[in-house]
């Protein structure tokens, strides 16, 4: 979803755009009581975590795209399916974009480029012509380690119906309001805690290091809540390689947390964070908000 795959970059994605509307009003049907159950919510919350904190931020972001730390391969596939059930895109075209992300960082290069204003880098970028989106070819180019594995390949070309067969399992499980709460609001609700890393986290919060470039990234603890840690997104843009995004104490990064868990149980290997002298290297003399926006707290 994230990453449509147009035949030009520069094109607009009308079926992208009718999808989230789609999806959108199907999460309108909550406010309905006849839909809402207890069980339905807790579903909704379980799959939240699985696929956005593991699918999403763990699996496609800090192991796929940054390598940040091993897993042994059929472990790495798991994560990876989950993450195709957050509808995003598949694992291949999710971390190309994000690599080129990091490339080109908020320049006329990245895809969601956040100098073209909030709603841009929220949502816009997916659907309205965009000349920073990425074609297949360039997918492939930005990440070649993927495209070159079949596994991969099937889960780019499969998220729909990965989606429709949880739905389908949802509703046997639990009728209308599983479906309802399991896909409709948790897809809304996932898509966007990701997004606001794309928009929020580049305009609202503080900088504690020096990120390469024309890059704009900002710590910020609401994001980093709703996104499962990913909100401390300037700590990420001075260290992609880090498993860790929450570099201070008061950074809360559940992710880094499981990634920890999962190193502990002999799950998670070559776990990657900065050293103490390359944290001090990058340390801006004062922890500093963007100059020209209004700061989030």
């Amino acid at each position: 979803m994230s990453n449509e795959k147009a035949s030009s970059a520069g094109e607009g994605s009308i079926p992208t755009a009718l999808a989230l509307l789609a999806i959108h009003l199907g999460a309108c049907a909550a406010v309905f009581p006849v839909f809402f159950s207890w069980p339905a919510l807790f579903v909704a919350f379980g799959l939240y975590y699985l696929t956005g904190a593991i699918g999403v931020c763990l699996g496609y972001h800090r192991l796929l795209t940054h390598r940040s730390m091993r897993v042994p391969r059929l472990v790495e596939y798991a994560i990876a399916t989950v993450g195709a059930l957050s509808m995003q895109g598949g694992p291949i075209s999710w971390v190309a974009t994000h690599r080129a992300h990091h490339a080109f960082s908020d320049t006329e290069r990245d895809p969601h480029d956040s100098r073209r204003g909030f709603l841009w880098s929220h949502v816009q970028w997916l659907y309205r012509p965009n000349p920073a989106k990425l074609t297949r070819d360039a997918e492939r180019r930005f990440a070649p380690d993927l495209a070159a594995d079949p596994y991969y390949r099937f889960l780019d070309a499969a998220v729909p119906a990965l989606q429709v067969a949880l739905g389908i399992a949802l509703f046997f499980a639990g009728g209308w309001s599983w479906v309802i709460w399991g896909i409709f609001v948790r897809l809304v609700v996932t898509y966007h805690a990701t997004w606001l890393v794309n928009s929020a986290a580049h305009l609202f919060g503080y900088k504690t290091y020096r990120a390469p470039g024309s890059d704009q990234s900002t710590n910020n603890w609401w994001v980093a809540l709703v996104a499962w840690g990913e909100g401390w997104h300037n700590n990420h843009h001075a260290f992609p390689f880090s498993a860790r995004h929450g570099l201070r104490w008061f950074e809360f990064d559940i992710t880094w947390l499981t990634i920890r868990l999962m190193a502990f149980v002999g799950i998670a290997r070559d776990v990657k964070c900065p050293s103490p002298l390359a944290l001090r290297r990058r340390l801006l003399a004062v922890a500093a908000p963007r100059p020209d926006v209004k700061v989030a707290y």
